[in-house]
């Protein structure tokens, strides 16, 4: 509800799990007078993850895959955040209440002067406990997951970041 303010930004930050899978069989490509057709039979490749952060007042828009929703690539991802708004006084960081969602995780990755210091830069919002969907990066994750990887298989990290 706050009105846009460059120097105070709001941001939404939720990750989402993806499975990775891979043809087991090459897909037939469409023809004349015959539809595309591809093997229901497929490879697990494991799983990797989405981080979705929205700053939905001027949207923009930061979506990075990563291997797995861990407390590493959490802090990598505020890292990324505080550094693509170096001149705002706060960011104001809207979130769920999922376990790495705190200080600790960006003090274990990059020491503690380092991650106080980005952890100072935010204003965390924790969303209420079954009310995940006032983060709407939640609802650019659903987006992503429907319009782009629909369903075709992803068999690795790479794919997936492309």
């Amino acid at each position: 509800e706050k009105p846009y303010d460059p120097k105070e930004l709001v941001v939404c930050l939720d990750a989402k799990p993806v499975s990775l899978h891979a043809d087991v069989r090459p897909a037939r490509p469409a023809r004349p007078g015959h539809l595309a057709k591809r093997d229901n039979e497929y490879q697990r490749c494991g799983t990797a993850n989405i981080f979705g952060i929205v700053e939905p007042k001027a949207g923009r828009h930061f979506t990075g895959a990563t291997p797995n929703r861990s407390a590493a690539q959490f802090a990598r991802q505020i890292h990324a955040l505080v550094t693509a708004y170096p001149r705002t006084r706060t960011i104001h960081v809207v979130l769920d209440n999922l376990n790495i969602h705190c200080e600790k995780s960006l003090t274990d990755y990059y020491g503690k002067r380092t991650g106080r210091c980005l952890w100072r830069r935010l204003t965390v919002h924790y969303t209420p406990k079954h009310g995940s969907w006032l983060n709407q990066a939640e609802i650019e994750l659903s987006l992503i997951v429907r319009q782009c990887l629909g369903t075709q298989r992803i068999p690795d990290l790479a794919r997936l970041r492309a």
